[in-house]
């Protein structure tokens, strides 16, 4: 007797998935991975700097900027969402983890975004 769930053992599902992992091996997907982990090192560098900020950490295609204190201060979201840009808040954590075939540009916005927003909360509030 076999289990035929939805997701187990069907010959579509495993072509598809087989299809989907050759794409991605024949893709230079580790050295863009490197290139973002780099890129959002290099940017999110800046964070470091602003009296709001514990901690900056990237690895691989995740960059996290963790605030002093317990929460994210309110309105940060907002006025992230203003300049174009959308991260689910976590704790006291900045957390983005891009696509990996995110252009050098997009997310070049996406640490500004982070670190003018960081930077503008660090100014008008003395405790975060």
């Amino acid at each position: 007797l076999m289990d035929w769930t939805t997701y187990m053992y069907s010959p579509l599902a495993c072509a598809v998935e087989l299809a989907s992992i050759e794409i991605l091996a024949a893709q230079p997907w580790l050295d863009k991975i490197k290139s973002n982990e780099a890129q959002l090192e290099r940017e999110l560098s800046l964070c470091r700097e602003l009296a709001n900020v514990a901690d900056v950490r990237v690895k691989g295609a995740i960059g996290v900027v963790e605030l002093k204190g317990s929460s994210l201060p309110p309105g940060i979201q907002e006025t992230l969402i203003d300049q174009g840009v959308w991260l689910r808040p976590f704790r006291n954590l900045v957390y983005m983890m891009p696509p990996y075939m995110i252009s050098p540009a997009e997310l070049s916005k996406l640490t500004a975004a982070v670190y003018s927003t960081l930077h503008e909360f660090s100014r008008t509030s003395s405790v975060i």
